[in-house]
Parts: structure tokens; sequence; C-alpha cells
């Protein structure tokens, strides 16, 4: 790696962890968009703003290798199993392939109807008991959300005891960093494999017998480029993947979008009247109707872009890629820095302000720097879910904004814990009060 020693050599600020975002800006300021961080066996490299993400998520991304950035430098394969997060190339092209009819526009509507029945009967829980920490809510709720439109998973103690193990398998990647994981640890985990194996083969079997519409269901019926079908293993990684990513990110953006609105009652009114205008006196919403709700769209970016769940993305750079005067060397461990991309100065008007109206015309700040707002990925490789994981949270936050308003409970420490994903680390309590 002799031509990565021209690439500036940074430190990451001692406020790294905690203050992610004006941190990485700070070090883009200091750096540039390229540096390099000595690590204890190799160094890795950090791009940071659009040019970067662009680079790295449309026009140089065969260079980058997923399977290397999630796969191995995070663990997601061995933690997971290898779903669409951890393959490249033609694989991961013919699996996506496959994967899109679960979250064409058609199965998202049949989708939302059950995101709507499920938010009614949890929100109808928070508000009995007045305050809640909304952030171990959403989980639950995005969880059940999750496993019953895309597994087909039975309400109650089925999905219960899903839920149970996934956590258990999340905190194992919390816990133990990859660099750590030894006999034990794998011992562990493969238990809770064992158990998801156990309880996923029979869904599997299930579908085989019976064809069924949701994701593991067109799944098990898709075939590959080469006529043949998912094995068991595959359709598990996907199962495990999709589980875990298509809510543990959500959970993360709906507590902090609650929150912030809580503290900007101005614009969470301008909302309201957005759902007035477009609902009347309708109960249920469409999603036609939720599309059509700009204000709440551009608070929801708002809050993605100050508080992305997914602070970097990993890479491996598998052959040599120019940028900015420098060489990216092959064999080296990249990442590109989502929340210090939504932090820039010369990006965003005061970065560090909620300002939902930095996405509405004619500012349009985002349109007007591609790949300036990646929280849920680009190009390509843009998070399959991004359409359902918007569609359910809109779907919670016009129930619950028509109904009461919310209030932080005062005492609090509110802050973002930044790892391999991102959550308040001590959670985001409200107390909900019924609206006249």
């Amino acid at each position: 790696m002799a031509r990565e020693a021209t690439i500036p050599l940074g430190r990451l600020p001692k406020d790294y962890r905690t203050n992610m975002g004006p941190a990485m800006a700070r070090c883009y300021g200091d750096y540039g968009p390229i540096f390099q961080i000595p690590g204890l066996a190799d160094h890795y490299l950090f791009v940071i703003g659009p040019e970067a993400n662009r680079m790295v998520l449309h026009t140089h991304r065969e260079a980058f290798s997923t399977a290397i950035g999630w796969g191995e430098i995070l663990g997601l394969g061995e933690h997971l199993g290898h779903g669409l997060l951890s393959m490249d190339g033609l694989t991961h092209a013919d699996h996506r392939r496959m994967m899109n009819p679960a979250f064409a526009v058609g199965h998202l509507s049949e989708y939302l109807r059950v995101m709507q029945r499920l938010v009614t009967e949890a929100v109808a829980d928070w508000a009995a008991r007045g305050t809640v920490d909304v952030y171990e809510e959403a989980r639950q709720l995005t969880f059940a959300i999750a496993a019953e439109t895309l597994a087909g998973l039975d309400p109650g103690a089925e999905i219960e005891q899903f839920a149970a193990l996934y956590a258990q398998l999340l905190d194992l990647r919390t816990v133990v960093p990859v660099q750590g994981r030894d006999a034990a640890w794998r011992r562990r985990r493969d238990l809770l494999w064992d158990r998801l194996r156990g309880l996923l083969l029979p869904k599997i079997e299930a579908r085989r017998a019976r064809p069924a519409s949701d994701a593991l269901g067109l799944l098990v019926a898709a075939r590959d480029r080469d006529g043949k079908a998912l094995s068991d293993e595959q359709l598990i990684g996907h199962m495990n993947t999709l589980l875990v990513a298509g809510h543990e990110t959500s959970t993360s953006l709906i507590a902090w979008f609650l929150y912030l609105l809580s503290q900007h009652p101005d614009y969470l009114a301008r909302i309201r009247g957005e759902q007035e205008a477009i609902l009347g006196d309708r109960e249920g919403a469409t999603a036609e109707d939720l599309q059509r709700m700009k204000l709440l769209g551009y608070a929801l970016s708002e809050t993605e872009r100050l508080y992305p769940p997914i602070p970097n993305g990993a890479r491996g750079v598998l052959t040599e890629v120019p940028f900015r005067g420098h060489v990216l060397p092959a064999g080296a461990k990249l990442f590109y820095s989502i929340v210090g991309s939504h932090y820039l100065k010369d990006v965003w008007t005061e970065p560090e302000r909620f300002d939902p109206d930095r996405f509405a015309p004619p500012r349009e700040e985002d349109v007007k720097n591609p790949y300036a707002l990646v929280g849920f990925g680009g190009g390509p490789r843009t998070c399959i879910g991004i359409n359902f994981a918007k569609l359910e949270i809109k779907a919670l936050a016009t129930h619950l904004f028509r109904r009461y308003d919310l209030t932080p409970l005062p005492g609090q420490d509110i802050r973002q814990q930044y790892d391999v994903s991102a959550a308040p680390v001590h959670g985001i309590k409200l107390r909900l009060t019924a609206r006249a």
C-alpha cells in the first residue's frame, strides 16, 4: 500500500463516538474529503462528502465490496448470514431482482393495512400509560410490522419469540466487536442460529407447500439467473437481514423524529394542518395520501440527515480508484461517512439546526447536492426497504400527531450513541396527552 502513504494521515476527535456528525465535519475541514486513520493492524480510509459518496455508491461502485465491508469489516456475514447487505456484483443484482417484488408499490399498499392496525394497537397502549420510551416502544412496533408483513409470522407469541432471539443476536454484536469474537462467542451465536433455524425452516417449508405474497413467500418462489431456487441457508440469511435491518434502523429514526417534532411545535402545527387538508375527517390514510404529505416527508428527511441510523458505510477496496489527486489502493478498508456528509457547511445551511424547509422548493439543498443525503445509501444499492421504512414511519406519525400532543420528560440525557448503527443512548421518554 505504498500509495496509501500519500493520503493525509488524520486522527478521530475525542467526541467521535458521541458527536459524530460535527466531529467528522471538522475532520473534513482539517484533512479534506479523504484521510486515513491508523488501526491496530491496518489503516482505515475515510471519505466524506457528496463527491466521495457518488464515487462509492455509483460511479466506481464495482471497485468497492460490501461483502468485505458489511460482511467482514463489520462482521455481518458471520453474525446474521449472507443477505443483500453482504453481497457483491452479479450475486447482489440477482438476489435483489428476486426480492424487488416484495417492495413494489402494490405490496406496500397491502403492508400499509397491517402497519395501520399495529400502529393503532400500539399507540392505544402508549396513551394508556401516558409516558413511554418511544425508542423501546418503536423497537417492538417495527419488529412486529416487519415480522408480520415480510415473514408472515403470527401476531403474539410467535413474533415475541423471534423478537427475543434477534434481540440476543443484536446484543452479541454490540457487546463483542469483530476482533474479539472467539470460540465462546461463536458457540453462543451458533446456539441462537440453531434456534432461529428451527423456527424459520417450518415457515420456509410451508411457503413451498402453499405460496404466499409476503417477502418470504416471494423469495421461496423466486429463481436465480440459472433457474435455481434459493437454498434454506440463503433464505435464512435474507430473512435474518430483512427482519433485523427492517426494524433496527426504523426504530432509531422514529424515536428521533418524534422527539425533534415535540421540540418544534410550530413545524408540527404545519404538519397537522397538512394532514387535515389531505384527510379531512377520514380516519385511515392511503399510501397516496401519505405520499402527498410533503411537510411530513421534509421533516423525516431532516431527521435522517441529523440522526442517520447507520453513521458510516463500510467497503473493501477491490481495485485502485483515483480520487481527488490520490489513489485508493486495492486491499484497503474504507468507510464513507454518512453522518459526516450530513453536517458539511458547504452543502447544508446551518447544518446543526433542525430545518426541514431546506428540502422544500426553492432551496432543495439535497437536490442541488446529489449524494449529500445518504442515510439510506444511494444509486443501485439504495436500501431496498427505503419506501417500506418511510411508509411505516409516516403511518405512525399520521395516527399519532392527529390525536396526541408530545412532551419530552424533563431531565433526560438525550444524545446519540454511535457504533455500527446509532441510537439514543438512554432512549427518549415522551408524555402523550390527548388533543381536544
